[in-house]
Formats: C-alpha cells, structure tokens, sequence
C-alpha cells in the first residue's frame, strides 16, 4: 500500500480507545495516536482481510482538541494523552451510551462520567517490562501494537513513589549484574502514604538473593515465572524481603491489600464510587458480594457475605471484612446458592472484563435479589449482561466513573432495581 494510501481522514472514537478510518480499498482501519476529524498518515501494524490496525506517524490537519502528551511512550500505557480531559470525559460518555443504545439497554435517567479529581500521577500500581543494551538495564514498556520495547524512567500516570521505588530496584539489580534476559517485570504498588512493595518476575528458577534490595521498599518478592507463558505468572515463590502487604482508609474502613491483589489503581476515583454502592444496598436484609477481590465493597457496604477465587486476595479479605460477614472462597459461577433472594435483599458485582458468568446471570434471573449494583471495567460485556436482565429489573442509574485518565478504559456503574 502506497504513502497516499495511508493518509486517512479519522471519523470517531470507538471502545478500546482507537480512531476509525477508511482505507481507499474500504476496509475499516483503526487508528492509535488520533482524533475525530484530523487527517493523519499511518503506519499499518496489521492487515486483515476486512480491517486493518495501524498508528499515526504524522498529523497533517491537527484536532483543536489535540495536546502534547506528557510520555513519549504514551502509547504504551495511556494513548489518550493526546485530548485534553474535557474531551476524553465526552468520547468516554459518547461510547458508554452508544455502548448500551447498541445492546438495547433501557435506563431512567441521562448518563454521565464523573470528572476524575486527579489526571495525572493517580495510578498506585504499574508494571514494567526490563531492556538492557551498552548502557546497562532500563524500565521498558512494549510499544502498543509490536513485540519491541522502549525504554522508559518514569510514566506521568504513575504515582512518584512508585517510579521511584521501581528506579531504585533498577539501580540495584544493575549493580549486581543481573541482565534483562534474566527478567520478566516488576511490579510495584504503593500505599495512599507513599509507602512501596514490589514483586519481580524472574526467568531463572536459581535467581541469585540479592541482599540490597531488602533496603528499597517496605517489602519485595522475587517470583519465578515459567518462560513457557509470555506473562508474569507465579509459578513459584523464591524469596521476599520485608512485607508486601499495604493498607489504606476507605470511608472508614481498614483494607488491607497484597502488590500483586486485585485492587483498585485509582483509590480517588474508587471512594464516590464505593459510596453510592453502600449507600444503594442500604437494606435491612441480605447483602451479598460476588467476585469481592480483598472485600473492599464488602466491608463498606456492610455485606454478610462475599465470594472470591483466588486464594492470596480471600486471605486478606478474611482481615478486611468485618467478623459477621462470611466469606466464600470459591468461583462466582460455583457459588450460585450464596446469590440472595427475597425482599430487602442486595448483590453487589464486580467481574473481571469478560463480565457476568452465564450462569450467574441465570441464577440471579431466578432468585430476584431486590438491588443489584453493577461495576464493569467492560461496559460492552456489561451492556450484554444488563440486556439479558432487564426484562426482570430496571436501570434506575448508570454512570460512568474515569478511573484511569488518559486512557480510554471506562468505568461503569449500573443500580438495578426488581421490577
């Protein structure tokens, strides 16, 4: 495909973050690093025979909404760095609602994103990835759309104490020797106080214990992790240094979490949002907390039960909830019997991205708990789940929350009320 044959006029954003295009053979191309209305010379990353992926190269008619992004690998962590954030909170608005229109999802009343207090420095987790070349070891992230690396100090999204304490960690993995063929990633997570923990992710099962970095942070672990997976996987404990578990007050409630638990990246985004689910299942009945992570809406909206897989986060949960709440360690789509049912009765969901197991959705279909609140980090598996409910309950709200500014991950947050 020839130079004049990747510049393109770009239409919208769509979900997932990416601008759409036209190709002059008519095929759909979607476009990292742009916005609506701008015309834009692409590389092509990727061909298929109906679509296409590519990224700007060079912005020939620029969008009035268009800024400097902060990171030159903006693209790897956070591509919208290059709108301001009055238009990032209306295309987040726009998808959301087109999201649902699409499924067929009846709500009362208008949809919104809440403007998120903090766009910069808000992230208390990040993982980076290790490059080494003459110049020693470097942080590195993968370039959005390749299987390379670009090597990077610090990211804009990251709290401080976070590239500090993975900086650090850096220095003396450096000064020991220890080269990036040896790695996988870090992990680093920190603490509303700044305190930091850290798992490094190695590829050799005899991974040297390194003394020094007992010093870096509040606490560290070194996980090896089987070459036979491209991602970090625990495969097997090899040291720790220190404690990994850090805690924070939410709304009055002591959670406690691990560096590699499932919690919440954006603890200022997380607090509205906590509180209207609390305030939503204020029932005299029954509340129950599926998929409940370390039990963070399970200890605030004061559930009497919580159900969660994985092992690390049902330890922690175990200290985080209160003693009248009973947790279940075992899957949600395993855990049918525990969803409520009756009057003055309320669920709480919170799944991973792939959204409501069929049968949990079946279940709750037949049990008909009273309230039901509804967090998605996918509002299209989310809209799915909320069209194949609607004929048993009402959509009494549904807002969006920006839990990760600059990027175009959504947050959403549907009440469910039984007709």
């Amino acid at each position: 495909m020839s130079q004049a044959e990747t510049i393109v006029k770009l239409e919208k954003l769509v979900h997932g973050g990416q601008a759409l295009a036209r190709l002059t053979d008519g095929r759909a191309v979607f476009v990292w690093g742009g916005l609506p209305g701008e015309k834009v010379q692409i590389q092509l990353l990727k061909q298929k025979k109906d679509y296409a992926e590519g990224v700007v190269e060079e912005v020939i008619k620029p969008s009035p909404e268009r800024i400097t992004p902060k990171d030159a690998a903006y693209l790897s962590t956070s591509p919208w760095q290059v709108m301001t954030i009055e238009a990032e909170q209306r295309e987040k608005q726009d998808i959301l609602v087109e999201t649902l229109k699409r499924a067929g999802v009846a709500h009362q009343d208008d949809i919104s994103v809440r403007t998120p207090r903090k766009t910069w420095q808000y992230r208390n987790k990040m993982e980076y990835s290790f490059y080494g070349d003459a110049a020693g070891l470097h942080l590195a992230l993968f370039k959005r759309g390749t299987h390379r690396k670009q090597i990077v100090e610090r990211s804009s999204l990251a709290m401080p104490a976070v590239d500090d304490t993975a900086n650090r960690i850096r220095l003396v993995l450096a000064d020991v020797g220890v080269r990036a063929g040896s790695l996988k990633t870090l992990i680093v997570r920190a603490d509303q106080k700044g305190n930091t923990t850290a798992a490094l992710f190695v590829k050799d099962e005899n991974f040297p214990k390194i003394k020094d970095l007992a010093a870096v942070c509040q606490g560290l672990v070194v996980y090896y992790s089987t070459p036979k997976s491209p991602a970090s996987v625990l495969t097997k404990e090899l040291y720790r240094h220190g404690e990994t578990i850090l805690q924070d007050e939410l709304l009055g409630h002591t959670i406690r979490y691990d560096v590699t638990s499932f919690f919440q990246v954006n603890i200022d985004e997380l607090l509205p949002a906590a509180s209207t689910i609390a305030e939503y299942m204020g029932v005299d009945g029954e509340v129950v907390d599926f998929y409940a992570g370390v039990g963070t809406f399970a200890a605030i909206a004061g559930a009497s039960k919580m159900v969660e897989l994985d092992s690390v986060n049902i330890q922690l949960a175990r200290r985080n909830v209160a003693k009248s709440c009973e947790v279940v360690h075992a899957s949600a789509e395993h855990s049918l019997e525990h969803i409520p049912t009756g009057e003055h009765t309320g669920l709480i969901v919170d799944p991973p991205r792939a959204g409501l197991h069929k049968n949990v959705i079946q279940q709750i279909r037949q049990k008909q708990p009273d309230r039901i609140a509804y967090l998605s980090c996918n509002p299209v598996t989310q809209a799915r789940d909320l069209a194949l409910l609607q004929d048993r309950y009402a959509a009494v709200a549904i807002n969006g929350y920006n839990f990760f500014p600059r990027t175009p991950h959504i947050e959403s947050l549907t009440l469910l009320e039984r007709k």
